[in-house]
């Protein structure tokens, strides 16, 4: 009867035991409802914010440990498309998931502390001398002798109190998950931000190009009109040589900017996180104007109400305090149920009284308290390093905090400026034209120096590279006040 009730036991704590390692068996919720007096008297878990609610669905969605599958690239590369490739294939992004789930397996073995440990045990043992199989349970109390005993146990320990330790520790675990799923989010925000960025100085780049293409395109055209001048004695060779030195000024410019473009599109693919540089690929798209309402205070309003980072850092402070919480419980006693059930059998027992058996079954069933009462100092020592800890980290979101109104208002100042460099160099690109054609229709008529020319000729270059410069960086800076403020795309 005792073998069968051991069998029966055992068999239920492995299902047990089976249920706990899946996680299927018992939910978080019938979990909570049965938990150590210790965990009844803390407060409840940190509850998710929508973050985490957005971010965990995510995740089921997604196997973060796959290797992802590049996709076939398109004829023509669109922001859009950029975005949402380097949001699926970038490392940095697969990083941060990763990070999500190493938070929440940190959740997990945190708030299974609240629950029993229960384990099986067995051994072998054999003495130089016979021992009694079992203690005597009474007074003339016959027992089996043998020096060779096997035994068996199922032993369960349970946390009564733990003056909040644990408690504290599954809400810090909580809210270190939820600052993983901030961090997540920012990195996305910031993967979007630099491939933006990159994106329109693409496009800005391809028409400094087609400028300076242009341009010597122009200058080939004058260096044969020279030359038909030269033919008929209106002009001297020195213009000639002006005009190649200039256009030779051109041609290792376009080089040069080619080679610009070249980094870019690598930057690009960089970010977008595929393995292998395309031969070529061609960007689609076009640098606008577009008006929005970018004010500092209302900016600086919407950077601390959604800036993931922000919200990251202030889990990071709740969760030290909790730290700090469970390092000053260390003073506090710890009281946890102690229970143990086994059997001992005796092989080939030398005293084996009548009515006795070679197999007898143990247990206990108790309280166990422990009191710190000296450490050598840890106890304080441990309170003081996280109190300091927490010091630091409330600093670090100060800092942040300085930091957030500074990316808010450069942003926004950028803004301005690009603008107001966008408005004047724009009217400025027709103004040189014309300056331009007049000074070569005056030197055609000989009543114009090639110098007024070719600089002619290069103030419509640089103006044209100025107005393009400008309307990337105010795209840019539209994009770099979407990051400061935490704009979701």
């Amino acid at each position: 009867m005792k073998r069968k009730s051991f069998l029966l036991i055992a068999a239920v704590t492995l299902l047990q035991m089976a249920g706990c390692g899946t996680g299927q068996a018992v939910s978080l919720k019938e979990k909570k409802d049965v938990r150590s007096s210790d965990v009844c008297q803390s407060a409840k878990y940190a509850k998710s914010d929508d973050q985490s609610e957005k971010f965990d669905g995510y995740n089921k969605k997604v196997d973060q440990f796959a290797v992802p599958e590049e996709e076939a690239l398109p004829d023509k590369f669109t922001l859009q498309w950029c975005i949402n490739l380097a949001l699926k294939n970038n490392p940095d992004i697969a990083g941060a998931d990763y990070a999500v789930s190493a938070a929440q397996a940190g959740k997990e073995i945190a708030a299974g502390q609240q629950w029993p440990t229960i384990g099986l045990g067995g051994g072998y043992m054999h003495a130089l001398d016979d021992q009694r199989l079992v203690q005597p349970r009474y007074g003339n109390d016959l027992g089996v002798f043998g020096d060779d005993v096997l035994s068996g146990d199922i032993f369960l320990r349970m946390p009564l109190y733990t003056a909040g330790r644990i408690g504290n520790e599954v809400k810090a675990s909580e809210l270190l998950r939820q600052s993983s799923l901030h961090q997540s989010a920012r990195t996305r925000q910031q993967l979007v931000f630099n491939v933006s960025q990159v994106y329109y100085r693409i496009l800005a780049q391809h028409h400094i190009i087609e400028s300076l293409v242009f341009s010597k395109k122009t200058l080939n055209e004058h260096k044969r009109r020279v030359n038909d001048m030269i033919a008929v004695q209106k002009s001297a060779k020195v213009d000639l040589l002006r005009t190649e030195v200039r256009l030779a000024d051109i041609e290792q410019r376009v080089v040069a900017e080619k080679n610009v473009m070249a980094i870019l599109h690598r930057m690009l693919i960089n970010f977008i996180g595929l393995s292998e540089n395309p031969a070529e690929i061609e960007i689609h798209g076009e640098l606008q104007i577009t008006t929005i309402d970018a004010g500092i205070p209302d900016s600086l309003v919407l950077a601390i109400k959604q800036r993931s980072d922000y919200l990251a850092m202030k889990k990071q402070v709740q969760a030290q305090q909790k730290r700090l919480d469970i390092a000053l419980a260390g003073h506090s006693p710890i009281v946890s149920l102690d229970a143990s059930y086994g059997l001992r059998n005796s092989i080939n027992p030398t005293i084996h009284p009548s009515g006795t058996h070679s197999t007898e079954d143990t247990g206990f069933v108790g309280l166990r308290v422990e009191i710190p009462i000296f450490t050598g100092g840890s106890i304080n020592a441990r309170v003081r390093q996280q109190r300091a800890l927490l010091g630091i980290i409330r600093q670090q979101f100060r800092k942040l905090k300085l930091q957030i109104q500074l990316d808010v208002e450069t942003a926004v100042l950028n803004i301005q400026s690009s603008s107001k460099r966008v408005q004047a160099t724009q009217k400025s690109i027709e103004q040189a034209r014309e300056s331009l054609r007049i000074e070569r229709e005056k030197y055609q008529q000989d009543k114009g120096s090639i110098t007024n020319v070719l600089d002619a000729q290069s103030a419509l270059l640089n103006v044209q590279t100025t107005y393009y410069y400008a309307l990337s960086d105010y795209n840019s800076a539209i994009a770099q006040w979407e990051l400061a403020i935490g704009e979701q795309k």
